[in-house]
């Protein structure tokens, strides 16, 4: 059996070169999203990280573990704030400056509970949901299928009736969460402790069953208080699996969050909030077709609608632009975008560490479109940041 590997890997970078035994490869291999691998001289194996941070246990197929710490290349109270930003909301710098732990999945939990905490202050939320079942009494409305079937005595009787409980889909999915960043590795013991009594105020609330997804939710102006902590529980969760490539997701030993949807999820709604004062609509993700018979679908980042009709389109990349201009692919798949949505102007929109973030503009020869290439600092103070 190979020996237990404990191996850490910046999330960009040119990587390390580690020896390893053939079943480690093969671990590692098993899930190619989630490093990369080349080999290196010396019978050695170059690991790079690959846009994910986190922490992960494989098994080898010997039994052995390997345990991946993969660590962003932004600071920790950086990465925070493009996952806890929300707009108009006068708390969200707190969690951010608050936060001082230099490793992520403690400062992930802190973040969760004090997000969860500012939620709950404003009372459960409860809803309707229709329950079926047989009383002694009627309550509702008379489930008559069930009923007829029955034989003998009339009681129980099967009843239809909406019963108001705090087990909704809203609820479910933050005490997923809290149970999970109750058990993330290294979280200090005050963290534990409000993530523990925020779980037992959702009491009645059924959490999900490992490896089944979060119910889906709707924003309405009923749980618009709810949305910032669901949003983070969100993407907690996702963080709990990993998809082996061409393959369904798997349950992770650990914690995995990625980096490109941290990134683009910030985006949307910084770009949401900043163009809806000029009755623009921001859509993240919305299906179009590219050619007429619609057999070839595609799904923008974000498209901008003003009185209906889309007016720009914008995609995120979540990459550290280091030439003078955008790869040839990426302004293929913009001028692909705003032909097929009939529409002159589009926009990428570039993670940064650099202070030289001047937009510049690509006129696409022999045509009437334009794209524009942004970059977006993520060393700035987070104000900074969004005024951009």
């Amino acid at each position: 059996m190979s020996p237990d590997l404990t191996l850490t890997v910046r999330e960009t970078g040119p990587g390390t070169a580690h020896r390893l035994t053939g079943d480690q490869v093969a671990a590692l291999i098993a899930v190619p999203d989630l490093v990369r691998l080349t080999p290196a001289p010396g019978g050695r194996w170059n690991v790079r990280g690959n846009q994910k941070v986190g922490l992960v246990r494989l098994r080898t197929p010997s039994g052995s573990a390997i345990q991946l710490h993969l660590r962003p290349k932004l600071a920790i109270r950086d990465l925070l704030f493009l996952l806890s930003y929300t707009p108009r909301d006068p708390w969200h710098l707190e969690p951010v400056t608050a936060a001082t732990a230099d490793d992520l999945l403690p400062a992930l939990a802190d973040l969760l509970a004090r997000t969860a905490r500012r939620t709950l202050e404003a009372g459960v939320l409860h809803g309707y949901r229709e329950t079926e079942e047989e009383l002694p009494l009627i309550r509702g409305r008379i489930h008559t299928t069930a009923q007829v079937r029955r034989t003998g005595l009339p009681l129980p009787v099967s009843v239809r009736y909406d019963d108001h409980t705090a087990d909704i889909p809203e609820n479910r999915i933050l005490l997923a969460a809290l149970h999970l960043a109750a058990h993330l590795p290294g979280i200090l013991h005050p963290t534990h402790l409000i993530l523990r009594r925020l779980a037992d105020r959702l009491h009645g609330v059924r959490r999900p069953h490992p490896g089944q997804p979060p119910p889906t939710w709707t924003p309405t102006r009923l749980n618009a208080h709810y949305a910032p902590a669901l949003r983070l529980a969100e993407l907690l969760l996702s963080g709990r699996s990993i998809r082996p490539d061409g393959g369904a997701p798997t349950p992770a030993d650990g914690f995995l969050l990625e980096l490109p949807r941290v990134f683009e999820r910030f985006t949307t709604v910084t770009l949401g909030e900043a163009f809806a004062p000029h009755g623009i609509r921001c859509a993240p993700q919305d299906v179009h077709r590219l050619d007429e018979a619609g057999r070839a679908p595609f799904r923008p980042d974000l498209v901008l609608y003003r009185a209906g009709r889309p007016i720009s389109v914008i995609d995120a990349k979540y990459t550290f632009l280091k030439a003078t201009a955008p790869p040839a692919d990426h302004l293929y798949q913009l001028l692909a975008y705003c032909t097929a949505l009939g529409i002159t102007h589009g926009h990428l929109l570039y993670a940064a560490t650099t202070p030289d973030t001047s937009p510049t503009d690509h006129v696409i020869r022999s045509s009437p479109i334009t794209i524009t290439a942004h970059a977006l600092n993520l060393t700035d103070p987070p104000p900074d940041s969004c005024r951009r």
